[in-house]
């Protein structure tokens, strides 16, 4: 059975996930790039696409217009399982899009190159 939440762990998937966020809403494309696994297992569901591998990843991104990605994060849960596998759950919400909730979730492993997403989704619901 793995350990879950050893501290040094957890404030290393925490660090990776706060740098997502802040590339993220600052339009960082080579940091979330960076940030996801090179490799066509790789997926990430989004609120309007699903894409399958890296390369249809880095296309969503390069291609992403930078308006409106500022957010406010609420509820958020990371937790890993050992020293490699981690997932991370958020809420978020949007100045523009009032009365609407978004959830993230992202699945990270660590690779000998650092901590990255494997798999991540993204929705919002109506709050």
């Amino acid at each position: 059975m793995p350990e879950v939440d050893l501290p040094e762990v957890k404030a290393e998937v925490e660090a990776a996930f706060a740098a997502y966020e802040a590339a993220l809403v600052g339009n960082d494309v080579a940091t979330l790039e960076a940030l996801f696994h090179d490799d066509p297992r790789t997926i990430r569901y989004g609120a309007a696409e699903n894409l399958y591998g890296m390369e249809a990843i880095r296309a969503f991104r390069r291609a992403r217009s930078p308006v409106g990605l500022a957010r406010t994060l609420s509820d958020t849960v990371i937790t890993t399982y050992g020293r490699d596998f981690a997932v991370a759950m958020t809420l978020f919400t949007r100045e523009g899009s009032p009365g609407r909730i978004g959830r993230q979730s992202q699945t990270w492993v660590r690779f000998p190159g650092g901590w990255r997403v494997v798999a991540a989704h993204v929705s919002v619901i109506e709050g």
